[in-house]
């Protein structure tokens, strides 16, 4: 992780545009080059992003998803700010749009194909280990090349293994908070999708949760 001092960082996000913002200030710049910066707040002065800062994990996420074939945003560095107490990542969007996004369109609201394939991406994530807190129809992108990827990755954790059929489900159950991700989650051709990797766990339990019952 690179220092930068509060005068370089000035220049670097000169121009930029503020995407996201609370309290604390600024969290997402798009710069006037079309690359982003996603700052991270140390929340507590003792913590493990203090060992392990949230920019570098985004990073190291970036190279994992990479290293299985799954697209997601190309780093280009990763800062520490001291004199601001920032942790920042800069990196290259990844181009599309988010399933989010596209469901308010008519013709992609309750398209079938598309939940299948939704359901067959997450079976995927999966069967790769990686289990993303942060999955929500928000967070996947469908790019220009008709292809699914993720963003905002700082949130995942990648194991050497398939998850085990109990992470499978917590995801779920996290993703059944949202009430559009719920209704694709619980539409049958999502668990179509799901369940046709040969690789899944095609239990009971698993049919139960993506059944809705």
């Amino acid at each position: 992780m690179r220092a930068l001092t509060q005068s370089d960082f000035q220049a670097l996000r000169k121009d930029a545009q503020v995407l996201e913002a609370d309290a604390f200030g600024d969290k997402v710049l798009r710069l006037s080059d079309g690359n982003f910066m996603k700052l991270f707040r140390r929340k507590r002065l003792i913590s493990s992003a203090a060992l392990f800062p949230y920019a570098r994990r985004f990073a190291r996420n970036a190279l994992a998803l990479k290293r299985r074939g799954i697209a997601c945003p190309e780093i280009l560095e990763t800062y520490r700010v001291a004199d601001i107490a920032r942790d920042v990542v800069h990196y290259q969007p990844l181009p599309g749009q988010t399933l989010r996004q596209l469901i308010k369109e008519p013709a992609h609201f309750d398209d079938k194909h598309l939940i299948y394939r939704f359901g067959h991406f997450v079976a995927h994530l999966h069967n790769e280990g990686i289990y993303f807190r942060s999955l929500h129809l928000g967070n996947v992108v469908m790019t220009p090349d008709n292809e699914l990827g993720l963003i905002d990755i700082a949130d995942m954790r990648v194991y050497r293994r398939p998850l085990r059929k109990t992470v499978r489900l917590r995801n779920f159950k996290h993703m059944l908070r949202y009430k559009d991700d719920a209704r694709w989650v619980l539409d049958p051709a999502f668990s179509e999708g799901y369940l046709s990797n040969q690789q899944v766990c095609n239990d009971m339990e698993l049919r139960t949760v993506l059944n809705g019952h």
